[in-house]
């Protein structure tokens, strides 16, 4: 007998015999009606994941991983307000369904947002048929796919962004001034470094005086898939947290966790401080549809577990508490099963996405509530001065513009970041939107993603491209994927500060030298921006904010190391680089067009726009009529405007300073190969790391490398 009939089954029997599990008696402070209501939930959980796999077996429903076991969730969320953001973990069905109830859906509204879901179902409420999520606007729990801790983060983040608002409330604020945040998720996932380090974080911040309204809640089932975990692991790890207040329950009791769950809401939402509720729990089935238990864990052990079946202790609970009588106990499990099947029969008409379009629908998502837009401080009159004053002018006048903009990183403040770029901002407009963070991109990261949810406009920095790698998937994971998870629903607009690329003279070799885009550029959605002057730096900067102000999006602004001090150009002292502040924009979508040369386009960004202009000089000595493209919009490629700015010209150089596999010359070469008749070449950094000292800028494009192959490539008959 499989293991969802086998449990099914046991419960039947042992309700209808009075074969109810032994244990402590019902803990005092929850009445009858909300005990016999989160009973019915933790019913319905159970139902659903029985006719998930009904759905799944008739090819109407998919990705089965369920929540039986974990039914202790709705005691949870009966214990918190509906208002309160909840981060899920994808086995607490019955928190949602408990949440429903709690804000007035009826079940069979809730029992068809769930049905849909499985089904990948178009009509479906939060993902719109994309996956097969927990989720909803309505209740305010933003969606998420099969986390690793990957939430934990932006809870976090969340958390900080309730408390900033309480002193600076921004216009787009969605959350109570006295709500708090919660992130479930499961014992093995406690072990990932980003739940290591969104605990450490939350501690970190609590030492520094923050206001941190986070209630982090562990569903220890004992097992990772097939990997047990430790016995008191979990109890100790986190009890010897600092800044972390600990308690715990039975998750299989519902008036035990009830209890607990009520004493840590409290504690965190009167405290201001964060609090983990640990609760034991019990996985039945396997992992997920196609997992099979018997293939790594005894009969003995699968057998213990069924036996702490959370319905069952649940039975009789609800029976010594006067709640409910096991007889109506069963009669309800019945006729919710039968509901819940009578509910999935629709599934083979409902409507399914059709086409590519339909599914990328919301990777762009839908455009921000209006917000006031400020004129910004006019900098007519002001002298020429590099990228990095321009960077930090900007910054300023944003700042003072929109005071929902927040900036965060590792010593942005006092210090005002690794090469001056956020200097005096600190001092300017206080500790509360110059956030210096500890040393952990993750956390940079989640704490933009989460204050994001409550309507700030975060601009995080992370000190050089290397160091993003260590929280990638805060942007692929998190961030991007949130409106398309939501249907549009949800958002985290943002513009993330990184310093990068190569061309430094002595500093850092490959640590702070990274020449690579490709883990930014293949993730949908995001707009990856790179200025190549200081005017240039301070006009992507202000549409990468309109964009998040206004439509939004995700931006990542890469800001090349090597530029920010550029003064000169082709002779020491001519100041040629350097450019007085202007308050105009350059749209997304848009190019640079230098010189009105015919016989080659030189097509680059970065350091490599720098070096084309060096190149050009060269060239048009030598009677070759040059023009450069400078990109400035990486992803997604402006390939309308490529294309316009072209026109006329006989042959392309691309200049890429990136690494030959992966980068941007790829698609830019492919784009002129499918769309155009020029003869078209590139030039590009080698697939090698960047070295320290004389030879840093050996394996990467010269102004005689472009010279060089611009020549070739006019030399070809």
């Amino acid at each position: 007998m499989d293991a969802v009939s086998r449990v099914h089954d046991a419960f039947r029997h042992r309700v209808a015999v009075g074969d109810l599990p032994g244990g402590a008696a019902p803990t005092p402070g929850l009445d009858a009606p909300d005990a016999a209501a989160m009973f019915e939930a933790q019913v319905l959980s159970r139902a659903l994941d029985i006719v998930s796999r009904e759905m799944q077996k008739a090819g109407q429903g998919f990705y089965t991983i369920g929540s039986s076991g974990h039914e202790g969730m709705a005691a949870v969320a009966q214990a918190l307000r509906s208002d309160d953001i909840a981060f899920l973990h994808y086995r607490d069905a019955a928190f949602q369904i408990a949440r429903a109830a709690q804000a007035g859906q009826d079940r069979d509204q809730i029992t068809g947002d769930m049905l849909r879901s499985f089904a990948c179902a178009a009509d479906d409420r939060i993902s719109g048929g994309r996956h097969k999520v927990l989720g909803s606007r309505a209740l305010m729990i933003p969606p998420q796919t099969s986390t690793i801790a990957s939430h934990l983060p932006k809870a976090l983040g969340t958390a900080f962004g309730i408390g900033a608002a309480r002193r600076a409330r921004p216009e787009g604020a969605i959350l109570p001034r006295d709500a708090i945040a919660l992130a479930s998720f499961g014992d093995a996932s406690l072990n990932h470094s980003t739940a290591q380090g969104a605990i450490n974080a939350g501690g970190w911040a609590v030492a520094r005086g923050a206001d941190l309204p986070l209630l982090l809640v562990c569903e220890d089932n004992g097992i990772g898939i097939s990997v047990r975990t430790p016995r008191d692991w979990v109890a100790r790890s986190l009890r010897s947290r600092p800044g972390l207040r600990y308690f715990a329950a039975d998750g299989c009791d519902l008036y035990a966790a009830f209890a607990a769950a009520r004493e840590a809401a409290a504690h965190v939402r009167r405290a201001r401080q964060p609090a983990v509720l640990h609760l034991s729990m019990v996985r039945l089935y396997g992992h997920a549809g196609a997992d099979v238990a018997e293939t790594y864990l005894s009969a003995d052990e699968i057998a213990e577990a069924e036996a702490r079946d959370p319905l069952l202790t649940g039975v009789r609970l609800l029976r010594d508490a006067g709640a409910l009588a096991p007889a109506a106990a069963l009669e309800l499990y019945d006729a919710v099963l039968e509901r819940t099947r009578a509910a999935a029969q629709a599934a083979p008409n409902w409507r399914r996405l059709a086409d590519a379009e339909e599914v990328m629908a919301p990777i762009v998502p839908p455009l921000r509530m209006a917000l006031p837009t400020a004129t910004l401080t006019d900098g007519a009159g002001a002298p020429p001065q590099p990228m990095v004053r321009h960077i930090a002018d900007t910054l300023g006048k944003l700042m003072e513009a929109h005071p929902e903009i927040v900036l965060m990183g590792e010593d942005v403040g006092a210090k005002g970041g690794v090469y001056g770029a956020t200097r005096g901002l600190q001092a300017r407009f206080g500790p509360g939107r110059v956030i210096d963070t500890l040393l952990d991109e993750q956390t940079i990261l989640g704490m933009a993603i989460g204050m994001a949810h409550n309507g700030f406009i975060p601009i995080p920095e992370i000190q050089f491209l290397a160091y993003l790698h260590n929280a990638e998937d805060q942007l692929r994971g998190e961030a991007a994927t949130l409106p398309f998870f939501s249907n549009g629903q949800f958002a985290n607009p943002m513009v993330v500060r990184i310093a990068g690329l190569g061309y430094q003279k002595g500093f850092g070799g490959h640590f702070h030298n990274d020449n690579s885009l490709a883990v930014l550029r293949d993730i949908p959605g995001l707009i990856l921006a790179c200025p190549s002057s200081g005017a240039e730096a301070g006009a992507m900067l202000r549409e990468c904010v309109r964009l998040a102000r206004e439509e939004n999006r995700v931006s990542v602004f890469l800001e090349p190391i090597a530029l920010y001090p550029m003064r000169d150009l082709h002779a020491e002292g001519d100041g040629l680089w350097q450019t007085a502040p202007a308050d105009a924009t350059v749209p997304l979508g848009s190019v640079g067009v230098h010189g009105p040369g015919r016989d080659i386009a030189l097509i680059s960004y970065g350091n490599g726009h720098y070096l084309c202009h060096k190149a050009a000089k060269r060239l048009a000595d030598t009677g070759i009529a040059p023009r450069i493209v400078n990109l400035r919009w990486l992803s997604p490629l402006p390939e309308a405007a490529l294309l316009d700015a072209l026109a006329g010209c006989g042959a392309a150089l691309v200049v890429d300073e990136c690494r030959r596999s992966g980068n941007l010359s790829e698609a830019l070469i492919c784009l002129l190969a499918e769309r155009t008749d020029l003869r078209a070449a590139r030039l590009t950094a080698e697939d090698s790391f960047i070295a320290t000292g004389p030879a840093h800028a050996a394996t990467l494009p010269s102004v005689e490398g472009i010279v060089a192959a611009a020549r070739a490539l006019l030399d070809r008959a």
